[in-house]
C-alpha cells in the first residue's frame, strides 16, 4: 500500500486509540474506524483494521478476563453469527457510501434508544439481560456492523449499558465478546479479499502502537467514575456515527 509518512502517522495514532478503547472506553475506536477509512479505501480499510482490533482484544482479555458475564455472551452469540452472515452478503454488493451511511445511521439510532431508555444506575449485582427480544436484536445489529465496518463496539456498548452493566463487568464482557467475534470474522474477510499479504504487512507495523494505547487505557480506567464512563461511551458512539454519515 502506497501511503505517505503523515498517513502512516494518522494510522498509528488510530491504532493507539484502538488499544485505549479496548481497556478504557469501549466504542471510542469508532474514531479509529473513521481514520482508517479516510486514509485507505473504506472497504479495504476494514481488512487492515481487523488484525489491529484482535491484538487489542487479546490485551483486553488479559486485563479483564475475570470480569466477563458469560450468560450474556451466550445469549448474544447466535444472533451475532446471523448478523455476520448478513453483513458478509451485504459487503458483496455494497459500495463505500452505502456502508458508511448504513453504519452511521445504526450507531446514532442505538445511542438515541439508549439515552431514551436510561434508568438509574444498576446495583453491583449481576446485570440483567433485559427483554427476551433485546439480545437477539442487538446481536444481529452487532454482528452486521462488526462485519461490515468493524463498528460493532458501539452496538454492544449500548446493549450492555441498557442492561445495567457496571464498568469492570462491561469491559470484561466486551473483551471476550470481541476476541471471539473478531477472530471468527477472519475467514470471511480473507474470502472477500479484505485481508492479504499487503494488508498484513501494514498491520505488522501498526500493531506495535496498540500496546501503549492499552496500557494508557488500563491506567486511566480506574480514574473514571461510572457516570463519566457511560457518558464517554455514548459520546464516542454519537461521534463515530456522525463521522460516518457526514464524511
Amino acid at each position: 500500500m502506497d501511503i505517505s509518512l503523515w498517513e502512516f502517522a494518522a494510522l498509528a495514532a488510530a491504532a493507539l486509540l484502538v488499544g485505549f478503547s479496548k481497556t478504557a472506553v469501549s466504542g471510542a475506536n469508532t474514531v479509529s474506524l473513521a481514520v482508517f477509512a479516510a486514509v485507505l479505501p473504506a472497504r479495504e480499510s476494514t481488512g487492515v483494521l481487523l488484525p489491529i482490533l484482535i491484538a487489542g482484544d487479546v490485551l483486553a482479555v488479559l486485563t479483564y478476563r475475570r470480569h466477563a458475564h458469560w450468560p450474556t455472551l451466550w445469549r448474544l452469540f447466535p444472533a451475532v453469527a446471523a448478523g455476520v452472515v448478513v453483513g458478509t452478503v451485504f459487503l458483496m454488493w455494497a459500495d463505500d457510501t452505502g456502508v458508511r451511511t448504513s453504519i452511521g445511521a445504526i450507531l446514532l439510532l442505538m445511542a438515541a434508544v439508549t439515552l431514551w431508555r436510561r434508568r438509574a444506575p444498576a446495583d453491583e449485582g449481576e446485570p440483567s439481560g433485559g427483554s427476551r427480544f433485546k439480545a437477539p436484536s442487538y446481536g444481529v445489529l452487532g454482528g452486521f456492523t462488526t462485519m461490515v465496518a468493524n463498528a460493532g463496539g458501539p452496538v454492544l456498548s449500548m446493549y450492555l449499558l441498557s442492561a445495567g452493566f457496571r464498568k469492570l463487568s462491561f469491559l470484561g464482557t466486551s473483551a471476550w465478546f470481541f476476541l471471539i467475534v473478531n477472530t471468527s470474522k477472519v475467514p470471511f474477510s480473507v474470502g472477500l479479499g479484505l485481508i492479504d499479504a499487503h494488508s498484513l504487512l501494514l498491520d505488522a507495523a501498526l500493531v506495535l502502537f496498540v500496546v501503549p494505547g492499552a496500557y494508557i487505557g488500563k491506567v486511566a480506567v480506574h480514574r473514571i467514575n461510572q457516570r463519566l464512563f457511560e457518558q464517554l461511551v455514548i459520546g464516542a458512539t454519537v461521534l463515530g456515527g456522525l463521522q460516518l454519515l457526514l464524511r
